[in-house]
């Protein structure tokens, strides 16, 4: 078996080129994929959404058409960031926010009530990890990790940051291996490291996992496997446990199989979640086959709907929010490309009891099911420390604030 450092220095070249993101769907399907289309009797023109390369006019934002619970209410908190993704908050106060096919970092800063964008990285291959600590910025590009060291004292000038990228070893394949990281209440890093198809035969000692390292890269460990593409994980405040959610696979029927949310229990860590043999709640695959495909794989504690694309979850415990919302994850979900029904489009709400989750609606509104048309793709959340919630918004460019009660209007 190559190590991963043989693969990246045999391709790294492709993925630090900055070169086109693959699509996930025909003829996007990598040499390896098993996929079959045509079996899936699904319309075989469906397509990725771009994403556009521009940023919406705040004239254009969808704002009217969100709709919330009683009590809540959503304002444009920023705008003018093309490919809006990641969200992450600096020691004081500082939005971070990564992108995928734009290739861009952000930094956001309040300055007299109204937001500042700056651009303080630009040209890498899908920037979509980010995370923070000890005032440092932690990028992370499909096979590069890079630190700013005290950035949010010079986000006018970043400077050269330090390059990480050796010691974490990450695989150079661009196919879902966009990555999300966060460090974890132990102290540890957590990076996602998807599988490099749609669906085949993976390699589980590289692809399809969930890993953990020391901040400096040393101390490898593996803490979930068969995990398809999980661009959102969090710890639940109470428990600690670490809760992810991962994307189904495409070109196998309109209804599935389901996207999932996970939970890795205590004294499970390194549990296999099924991939690429079993999906949701024990589907063996059709394409990729084995004995007892499901035998030994941990259950989802929910689904989350057909393709609807799962990305950010972030637990709340802020107090702005009614008692009932505190310790509930909210889940963006980017809405669904392969699907001639459109799903998602949204934020919904897992409420966690015993292990499992119940799913409820919270952000709806951008997607309109009789036109069977979006306007919105909401991707990451990210709860403040007066109780807010952002929400950020690929399609448009923007970041939504959500508020309930009486909560001050945040000046654009």
């Amino acid at each position: 078996m190559r190590s991963v450092r043989t693969l990246l220095g045999a391709a790294a070249v492709i993925a630090l080129s900055g070169g086109a993101v693959i699509a996930q769907g025909p003829p996007g399907l990598s040499a390896i994929d098993k996929s079959n289309p045509k079996a899936s009797k699904q319309e075989p023109g469906l397509r990725p959404h771009p994403t556009p390369p521009i940023a919406a006019g705040a004239e254009k934002l969808p704002l009217d058409k969100i709709k919330l619970p009683a009590g809540f209410k959503a304002e444009v908190w920023s705008s003018g960031h093309a490919g809006a993704r990641t969200l992450v908050r600096g020691d004081k106060g500082t939005i971070f926010m990564g992108t995928r096919q734009i290739g861009r970092v952000y930094a956001i800063t309040d300055e007299g009530g109204k937001r500042r964008v700056r651009t303080i990285a630009q040209g890498l291959t899908q920037p979509n990890g980010l995370a923070f600590r000890n005032g440092a910025l932690y990028v992370l590009a499909i096979n590069r990790v890079l630190r700013y060291d005290g950035i949010e004292d010079k986000l006018d000038n970043p400077g050269t940051p330090a390059d990480l990228t050796a010691a974490f070893g990450l695989p150079p394949e661009i196919h879902h291996n966009w990555k999300y990281a966060a460090f974890g209440p132990d102290g540890k890093l957590y990076i996602q490291v998807g599988a490099n198809c749609n669906i085949c035969e993976i390699n589980p000692g590289i692809h399809g996992q969930i890993r953990r390292y020391n901040p400096d890269g040393t101390g490898m460990e593996i803490v979930a496997r068969g995990v398809r593409n999980t661009v959102g994980f969090d710890w639940h405040p109470v428990t600690k446990e670490l809760w992810f959610t991962d994307n189904g696979r495409d070109w196998a029927g309109n209804d599935g199989p389901e996207d999932e949310l996970n939970r890795i229990a205590k004294g499970n860590e390194g549990a296999n979640f099924g991939f690429p043999y079993c999906h949701a709640n024990g589907i063996a695959d059709r394409d990729v086959r084995k004995p007892n495909p499901c035998a030994g794989v941990t259950m989802p504690a929910a689904l989350l709907g057909p393709h609807a694309g799962a990305l950010g979850i972030k637990f709340h415990t802020g107090k702005m929010f009614p008692k009932s919302y505190q310790n509930v994850a909210f889940i963006a979900r980017r809405g669904s490309w392969n699907r001639e029904k459109k799903f998602g489009y949204d934020v919904a709400v897992a409420r966690i009891s015993g292990g499992k989750a119940r799913i409820e609606p919270f952000m709806r509104g951008l997607l309109d099911e009789k036109e069977n048309k979006f306007y919105g793709r909401p991707t990451y959340v990210l709860p403040m420390p007066d109780g807010a919630l952002l929400v950020s918004d690929e399609q448009n460019g923007a970041t939504y604030r959500i508020t309930y009660g009486a909560a001050k209007v945040a000046k654009r």
